[in-house]
């Protein structure tokens, strides 16, 4: 691979906007910047591959939250693991009854209401309230302690023979 990837700080929780304004800077001055990379998870960078390390200090020139690249270009292989896609495998469902590990209502058992695995989010009701409130969780802070399943072993409509 001839090209170079260089890492670009930025001011933490700007990364987006920098993109925003990287690509647009990018495509007005005809750069070489191949791909612009935003790491889920890493605050304050944002990877740039390039041609030649030129390419990467001019992309950034005039850009509000930019503050500059690091030294050396990185090899791909210190980045894989950071933007390689990995697939997560969803296992809740709707009607599992969870408890709730982090946040205010910590402790807590709800059951699924909805699924949301683009956000990576679950919309849940507290079990032991009065009145049921949504909330809406990310995948992480919750855990399945009893799975609602439909009981396939009845046969369903023989059940009534």
């Amino acid at each position: 691979m001839d090209n170079e990837i260089y890492v670009l700080r930025t001011t933490a929780n700007r990364e987006d906007q920098v993109v925003d304004f990287l690509t647009s800077n990018i495509e007005k001055k005809g750069l070489e910047v191949y791909s612009i990379v935003k790491a889920h998870g890493m605050r304050g960078y944002i990877f740039l591959e390039v041609k030649d390390k030129a390419a990467a200090e001019e992309s950034y020139v005039g850009i509000p939250y930019a503050k500059g690249l690091l030294p050396r270009a990185v090899p791909y292989e210190e980045v894989e693991p950071m933007v390689e896609q990995i697939k997560v495998v969803i296992n809740i469902h709707r009607g599992d009854i969870v408890e709730i590990i982090s946040g205010p209502f910590k402790r807590e058992n709800a059951k699924i209401v909805r699924v949301d695995e683009t956000k990576e989010e679950v919309v849940v009701e507290l079990l032991e309230t009065a009145i049921p409130i949504p909330l809406t969780l990310k995948l992480d802070a919750v855990k399945v302690i009893r799975r609602e399943t439909e009981d396939e072993s009845t046969g369903g409509a023989n059940d009534f023979e």
